[in-house]
């Protein structure tokens, strides 16, 4: 890889993104639950609201220029692939609206957790990542119609890592559901 400048920032991104939310991930005991839960119910929409900042600003930009680094694309394929990326970006960001607002919800509710609120936000979750592959599958044929399945294999390939690494960073930051009560 040319730049593994690139790679470092996504991981201290991430590493933040982890800090943010394991703060929450011990549970008071009961006696003392009743006294924090505000306080942990601020904090949690404190860290939901630093998630999403940093997911819109530094991991896109970090995200585009590693997967700029990776894909080693001359002028004239540059030219046909990042406009395609754009949108397809563009079109991500929608969908991530949608995980954000489940997350969200879940910090919203994570003390007075219900079965069918965990019903409610698995399936959510599930529409989400199912929404995302059919959006990578999408754009995969974009990409390859304009620059050949080689091409748009890498681009699979390494967006699909990168979202890995993310969503790994972000779920093993949430605390389990029903961790405690």
């Amino acid at each position: 890889m040319k730049k593994p400048g690139g790679w470092l920032s996504l991981l201290m991104i991430l590493v933040l993104v982890r800090g943010a939310f394991t703060e929450n991930s011990a549970r008071p005991t009961a006696s003392k639950q009743q006294d924090v839960t505000t306080a942990t119910s601020d904090t949690q929409q404190k860290n939901v609201n630093e998630y999403v900042e940093l997911l819109r600003s530094n991991v896109r930009r970090d995200k585009a220029q590693i997967l700029g680094a990776v894909m080693q694309l001359d002028a004239d394929d540059a030219a046909k692939f990042w406009p395609i990326y754009a949108e397809y970006d563009a079109e991500l960001a929608r969908v991530n609206d949608l995980r954000v607002a489940n997350i969200d919800d879940y910090a919203h509710n994570y003390n007075q957790m219900t079965e069918q609120k965990a019903d409610e936000l698995i399936q959510n979750a599930l529409r989400y990542r199912k929404m995302r592959s059919e959006l990578l599958a999408k754009y995969y044929d974009r990409v390859k119609q304009s620059l050949g399945a080689f091409t748009a294999a890498r681009f699979v390939q390494v967006e699909d890592q990168l979202l890995l690494i993310i969503d790994l960073q972000i779920d093993s930051s949430l605390p389990l559901v029903g961790g405690g009560s």
